[in-house]
């Protein structure tokens, strides 16, 4: 049975912290980048809300159902984001990762996939999963272009799945990569990160 706990993990100039309200101004500065709050079908937090969505994130924890993170630059020595651990179910070992999020300018970069490199062999390797689930709204249509890239498969669509921020409701796309998919999973990301930093 899996037991997630707050860890650092960290390669190739990416640093995943355990997310504390301490994050919260490199949140704010982040979410800013782009005002990507205002794109209804993710779940960026407004400038004023990042106290909010830390201690949510931290209830989730505390709950045992969520283990979140801040995205750390360090070539910058910035918050570029957000991402977590979500809907973890310890008796199948199984995790989600979602509520990821990055400052425009990371996006279309190596971030997302060193991030989901990191979150994946930490899940597989470390916490001994046998899947991660990915999710994204189905008007989410980059999100979705980005989970199949890293070589997940498509589980289906779970309609009328969740509430939206602005209280419409979604369709949730759902993805997940099986403990025996790992391997080639990790050498397709390998890969990607290894041609990209060329």
């Amino acid at each position: 049975m899996i037991d997630p706990k707050p860890v650092t993990l960290e390669r190739d100039g990416i640093r995943l912290e355990p997310l504390s309200p301490e994050h919260h101004d490199g949140l704010v500065a982040a979410a800013t980048d782009g005002e990507l709050w205002k794109l209804w079908f993710t779940s960026v937090p407004e400038p004023g809300t990042v106290a909010n969505y830390i201690r949510d994130a931290a209830k989730g924890q505390s709950d045992g159902h969520m283990l979140p993170w801040a995205v750390r630059d360090l070539k910058t020595n910035t918050i570029v984001g957000s991402t977590r651990y979500h809907d973890i179910v310890a008796a199948i070992d199984r995790v989600e990762i979602g509520y990821t999020w990055y400052a425009q300018r990371c996006q279309r970069t190596n971030v997302n996939t060193t991030c989901k490199l990191l979150l994946l062999e930490h899940a597989f390797d470390k916490l001994g999963c046998a899947v991660v689930g990915l999710r994204t709204d189905n008007f989410n249509f980059r999100s979705q272009k980005a989970i199949e890239a890293l070589g997940a498969k498509k589980d289906g669509v779970l309609r009328r799945h969740q509430a939206r921020r602005d209280g419409t409701v979604r369709d949730s796309v759902m993805y997940s990569i099986l403990k025996e998919e790992w391997r080639d999973v990790r050498r397709h990301l390998e890969l990607r990160l290894e041609r990209n930093s060329t």
